[in-house]
């Protein structure tokens, strides 16, 4: 059997499809058989050699469309915005973008997977902590954020909204999400950083929303 040369094509191709079927017919609802189907040619083999599993293709999905649309990105080369309103607007785009929000709420059974979740650990550091670790410095070098501790608030952060917000790992009903999610911004505005204003709450609460309501 000839190699692919392209493997990287390959891959794109398995996620462009994923991406696709996750959104229109739901995680759980859509199969291996489903991406093979679509793909047209690549047989379930070929998945694997890429993905272990669904689960795995799921979260690079993920993945794929926060680097396609970082809104760290998107606010950092703005000069209209101090480094609070840039934290405020990152997010605000992340909250905003309809696709993203669905991803993340359809990908929350699976970071019941020891392994996928401390992979979302470990990148959450890699990446978001610097990303806000800038944003925190620049607030603080503009007077919009006062606080002695940037480097533990950029490594706290992403801990606390992707883990501890995560009813997978901290089971909870969707008012107490709620209620946890008041509860860190007053933290963050106590430490210095004022992050949640009046129109991310109401975005916030439009994500708790979606979430199922049960323990």
């Amino acid at each position: 059997m000839a190699r692919n040369k392209y493997p990287e094509v390959t891959v794109e191709r398995i996620l462009d499809v994923s991406q696709r079927l996750f959104l229109e017919k739901g995680y759980d609802n859509t199969t291996i058989q489903d991406i093979v189907d679509e793909l047209g040619g690549l047989t379930k083999g070929a998945i694997y050699h890429h993905f272990k599993s669904k689960e795995e293709i799921m979260d690079a999905v993920g993945d794929r469309m926060f680097f396609e649309h970082n809104p760290f990105e998107l606010v950092r080369g703005r000069t209209d915005l101090n480094g609070l309103q840039k934290l405020r607007e990152v997010v605000r785009l992340n909250q905003e973008d309809k696709a993203r929000t669905n991803m993340t709420i359809q990908s929350i059974p699976i970071t019941k997977n020891p392994r996928i979740l401390v992979e979302m650990i470990d990148s959450n550091r890699r990446i978001l902590t610097p990303y806000f670790l800038e944003l925190i410095q620049e607030g603080n070098r503009d007077g919009s954020i006062h606080t002695a501790y940037p480097r533990e608030i950029a490594e706290l952060l992403p801990l606390l909204t992707s883990l501890w917000l995560l009813p997978s790992v901290f089971p909870a009903t969707r008012e107490e999400m709620r209620q946890k999610f008041y509860f860190l911004g007053e933290m963050l505005e106590k430490m210095g950083v004022p992050l949640f204003d009046s129109s991310i709450q109401i975005l916030v609460d439009e994500f708790f929303q979606q979430f199922p309501d049960s323990p």
